[in-house]
């Protein structure tokens, strides 16, 4: 994000103004109490690692105009950036990532936190997703074909859902095993742990990026329309990483969105370029990574990170899902 001498908070909306250009405030566009709290909540600590390199890649910049004799629009010595400091993976995720990439991880949490209370409707085909009755039938049965497929896996034992959103998929994953649903929007667990006591059943919810390194071996794992928000280059990166979380053995299963132009809803335009700008019912905009991949090209992703007996189908028009051993 660019640097913003006002803005309202991204967390929980107060008008905040910058103190000075190198103000971490004004790169990320948190106020002082969220950023103190950035230590407890995946996307402030997101947001906060993407600010520090969007910040050091500002100054650098402005430091390279400087010696080529141009003006500087930002002070730089009031900066305490460490040189060629480098942020880390959200949540303890390996490695070092772009600034670019940790821009978008944060704004992709941003948006699930913002659309938690509107996000079934897109399951539900309701308001803006309500695309006629023809359509909306097509889109019912399909969802029902991937519900009783996930339904008929043989999945048992200790279970992890990551990226669970608003849980649409944990009650039933939920009465296979024993089940953790991760997510780093914690609006979205919520909504998720509502579903479950509903259901009467349990989970353990805990706020967890999907790119955190895994803490422990499992039987199952399970991802629903997260491989389209992975960037074309990192799928097989985050596929390595499924397969750290499972025993030998171990059963990936997946279901993914195909690129219909009912899918989406009215008001919104399709992907380009890996990346689609997403309205909320209140006008409110955010661009993410959105990356259609076709049964073809995910059993040769699977293949090339190491899964064995690999199984990937489409419902026809709207799913793509999928299973594989690790």
């Amino acid at each position: 994000m660019p640097f913003r001498s006002a803005y309202d908070c991204l967390w929980c909306g107060r008008p905040e103004e910058a103190r000075d250009p190198a103000d971490l405030g004004g790169w990320s566009q948190l106020c002082s109490d969220c950023l103190g709290k950035a230590g407890e909540n995946g996307f402030l600590r997101a947001r906060l690692k993407a600010a520090l390199a969007e910040r050091s890649a500002g100054i650098h910049a402005v430091a390279s105009s400087v010696a080529n004799g141009g003006a500087a629009p930002i002070a730089v010595a009031d900066a305490q950036v460490p040189a060629g400091a480098t942020p880390s993976a959200p949540n303890g995720g390996s490695g070092p990532i772009a600034p670019r990439d940790a821009a978008d991880r944060a704004n992709l949490i941003a948006y699930d936190e913002a659309r938690a209370a509107e996000y079934d409707d897109w399951y539900l085909r309701r308001g803006r997703y309500e695309r006629g009755p023809v359509h909306d039938a097509a889109w019912s049965a399909e969802l029902d074909t991937v519900g009783r497929w996930l339904d008929e896996l043989p999945i048992t034992g200790e279970i992890v859902e990551l990226a669970a959103g608003t849980g649409w998929w944990s009650p039933l994953l939920a009465s296979k095993g024993e089940l953790s649903c991760y997510d780093a929007a914690g609006a979205a667990l919520d909504r998720a742990r509502e579903r479950l006591l509903a259901h009467g059943l349990r989970a353990h919810l805990h706020v967890r990026d999907a790119w955190a390194e895994p803490d422990r071996q499992v039987d199952a794992l399970f991802t629903g329309f997260w491989l389209s928000h992975v960037p074309r280059e990192e799928l097989g990166g985050f596929l390595e990483l499924v397969r750290r979380w499972l025993k030998p053995g171990g059963t990936f299963a997946f279901i993914d969105s195909l690129d219909d132009p009912y899918s989406r809803a009215e008001d919104h335009d399709q992907a380009t370029g890996d990346r689609a700008t997403r309205r909320l019912a209140d006008g409110r905009t955010f661009e993410i990574v959105k990356v259609h991949r076709d049964a073809g090209a995910m059993r040769g992703a699977l293949a090339r990170a190491g899964f064995v007996a690999a199984k990937v189908s489409t419902t026809g028009r709207f799913f793509v899902h999928g299973s594989a051993t690790a």
